[in-house]
């Protein structure tokens, strides 16, 4: 939530950055709601002010056993007229609130102005794609040569956009969790937390899913729903909701590792092909809360450990800048690491890492006691992947296939894969 303090002030500042997301502010709407607001918030407290007065003027003539019936009357009048104020208040609050929760984050000066994915900028290339003496395969191809991958019973079991391993492909795809959650907890300094994957619809609105991606989201029917984490930042995030916490604490550094539901609504026909893009996938999630002025050198430092696992995998990727049209809603400024997959001549994204600001901090109420002030201030908060668990695997089958169709492991998985030193048919 973008501070509303700043939306009455600089309006056409913040239209103008949100206009680069291709996104219009209606400022001149916002600030007669608001205006509104304000001329009903002086209606209600001074006809607040008349009941209170009313209510001690009929206590002091009751007492003093005078005819208190035209006062009563008077008194129901003023309440039928506060309770129409209190209304009406109620009312134009609730749409400034749905006008201020429905706009994106302001965007850093570094964003680069596009539509689209294909405007995103390389900022850092690593590795060399490999090169085959044979035409590479898919992971698709690969996974059901070895019958570790098994797409048509998952479709049997839940539909389509879902996947069965077995084997020690399925090992090997634990694997790689176990050793992104060794490497983040004992070389970064994270603490490993396990969250709850149900959560209640305050946690989403307060990172930002809900109320604009309510049809990305699965939820269960129960009365209050409860919602399928989309990805572990979420719940995460969310542990400081509503809490006020100390300097000395901070920074804060999470990491979880989370099954993700998404209903990958709006992307029909894209990636149907394979485990690019399921309904239910890995992850492991990092998380940081930090001071203000921190911010912008934990986005650096945050990518550089979820670049850290590709780097000790051995897998080629670049990192890239989102341009204005493909960032996320509530992201101040994200990259995305794209690993290289031979079997798609491309690279993919394999993690997302973005810094929210107070974006999400206003939404939660989650601050810090600025020893400086004594006085509570809002945290800013960042997270990313470390990595999409799926598509690392993915990205070791195509990049670490062999003529045969196996696949052979990489160095730092060996010690986590007993005694396979490749996955054969």
């Amino acid at each position: 939530m973008i501070d509303p303090k700043s939306l009455r002030t600089s309006a056409k500042e913040i239209a103008a950055n949100l206009a680069r997301r291709n996104f219009e502010f209606d400022a001149e709407s916002y600030n007669v709601l608001e205006s509104e607001r304000k001329t009903l918030q002086v209606d209600v407290e001074k006809l607040r002010a008349e009941r209170n007065a009313g209510a001690k003027a009929i206590g002091r003539a009751k007492a003093q056993g005078d005819d208190i019936a035209p006062m009563l009357a008077a008194a129901e009048d003023l309440g039928g007229k506060l309770g129409d104020a209190e209304a009406k208040l109620q009312s134009v609050q609730a749409m400034i609130t749905d006008i201020e929760l429905g706009l994106p984050n302001l965007l850093h000066e570094d964003v680069p102005v596009g539509l689209d994915e294909g405007d995103n900028e390389e900022c850092k290339q690593w590795g060399e794609p490999p090169q085959f003496d044979f035409i590479p395969k898919d992971h698709v191809d690969l996974g059901e040569h070895l019958e570790m991958l098994d797409f048509d019973s998952a479709a049997k079991i839940s539909g389509s956009r879902f996947s069965v391993m077995r084997g020690p492909l399925a090992r090997l795809h634990r694997a790689l969790i176990q050793f992104m959650l060794d490497i983040h907890t004992t070389e970064h300094g994270y603490l490993e937390t396990y969250v709850p994957y149900l959560v209640n619809s305050d946690a989403l609105v307060g990172t930002g899913q809900l109320p604009k991606f309510e049809n990305d989201q699965f939820k269960t029917t129960g009365d209050p729903p409860f919602y399928l984490i989309p990805t572990a930042e979420v719940p995460v995030t969310n542990l400081v909701r509503e809490n006020i916490t100390e300097a000395s604490e901070l920074p804060l550094r999470y990491v979880a590792h989370t099954p993700c539901f998404r209903s990958e609504a709006g992307s029909y026909g894209k990636d149907t092909r394979g485990m690019i893009r399921q309904h239910q996938f890995e992850k492991v999630e990092l998380v940081q809360m930090v001071e203000p002025d921190k911010s912008s050198d934990a986005l650096e430092e945050l990518t550089g450990h979820a670049e850290v696992i590709l780097e000790r995998l051995g897998l080629p990727y670049r990192r890239v800048i989102l341009c204005s049209g493909d960032v996320g809603f509530g992201s101040h400024k994200t990259y995305d690491l794209e690993v290289w997959l031979p079997g798609q001549n491309a690279y993919r994204e394999i993690s997302s890492c973005s810094n929210y600001l107070d974006f999400q901090a206003r939404r939660m109420q989650a601050r810090w006691r600025n020893p400086e002030t004594g006085n509570p201030e809002f945290l800013h908060t960042l997270n990313g992947s470390g990595v999409a668990a799926g598509r690392a695997l993915i990205a070791i089958m195509e990049n670490y296939q062999m003529s045969d169709g196996s696949i052979s492991i990489p160095s730092v998985l060996k010690p986590y894969m007993g005694d396979f030193k490749k996955i054969s048919k």
